[in-house]
């Protein structure tokens, strides 16, 4: 009998990847919440709203998980903190409960980036912005309630198939639809939607607990990511224009580099940097 794999945010970015990937190897269920499933895959999509613990409880139970993999949360707002923050405890909860394995997904953006090099497991949150203070109380309520959980920390998710929300931003830059410029200050380890995917459900069949950073081989700017993207994708990125971090009034964490060494060691899927995904791509 095949295992039973909860995803929460099932139709977000990540979580619709990971019902791709899965499909065929586990029974999905996959929450929402403001966003309903286009299409009706032959899974369980119970609506979710993880800021009810009692509500968190019932969903996992009625299915049963033998795997929960946390991908729900809200970037801004009000709901910031009881979404991003105390939802993830009540995933971790309901998931220690029934005996579940659990992966979180946390981020880069816990760190306040004024690192030369790279960030490892070992290093401790520091957030500067709302977001990543979320994603960092979100990791000690995931520990406290779940201690043989994995907390992945990530960079900036892309792909193609559909095109993901930054490099669709960069590609409305390039038409001449917006003037905003992309950070060349800034750096992260981007990371192609199916090498994470592929990467957690491996991660899912292995007894690994604790902080792991899976992210790209590549350290790149906003602004590189961005111009590489779009010229691989066809288009001219010559308004694609530079601006600096720095120069932001809202003080911004400018290198998020994860170090992903302990992944690499422990997983067999590859971890590509973007140039190698561009140039795999590109060829026939």
């Amino acid at each position: 009998m095949a295992k039973r794999l909860f995803i929460t945010g099932g139709t977000g970015y990540l979580g619709g990847a990971l019902i791709r990937l899965a499909a065929g190897r586990y029974e999905i269920g996959a929450s929402y919440l403001s966003q309903p499933p286009l299409a009706l895959q032959p899974i369980a999509w119970p609506p979710l709203d993880v800021r009810d613990p009692q509500a968190v409880r019932v969903a996992l139970a009625c299915f049963r998980p033998d795997l929960v993999i946390h991908t729900a949360f809200v970037q801004y707002g009000p709901d910031l903190l009881a979404i991003t923050a105390h939802g993830s405890g009540h995933v971790a909860t309901a998931a220690a409960d029934l005996g579940a394995r659990m992966i979180h997904m946390s981020s880069d953006v816990i760190f306040d980036g004024e690192r030369t090099g790279s960030y490892t497991e070992d290093d401790r949150p520091d957030p500067i912005s709302a977001y990543g203070a979320a994603k960092a109380a979100a990791e000690g309520l995931v520990a406290a309630a779940h201690p043989a959980a994995a907390i992945v920390r990530t960079s900036l998710i892309y792909g193609f198939e559909p095109i993901d929300r930054q490099t669709q931003f960069a590609l409305e830059i390039a038409a001449g639809h917006r003037t905003d410029r992309l950070f060349s200050d800034e750096y992260r380890c981007p990371i192609y939607v199916d090498d994470l995917a592929a990467a957690l459900l491996e991660l899912a069949e292995r007894d690994y607990a604790g902080v792991l950073n899976i992210a790209g081989a590549e350290r790149v700017s906003r602004y590189e990511l961005g111009t590489l993207i779009v010229r691989a994708l066809g288009h001219d990125p010559a308004r694609i224009g530079a601006g600096l971090s720095a120069d932001s009034p809202t003080r911004r964490p400018r290198n998020c580099a994860l170090d992903s060494g302990r992944a690499r060691s422990l997983l067999h899927t590859r971890l590509r940097g973007l140039r190698e995904v561009l140039a795999e791509r590109s060829l026939p």
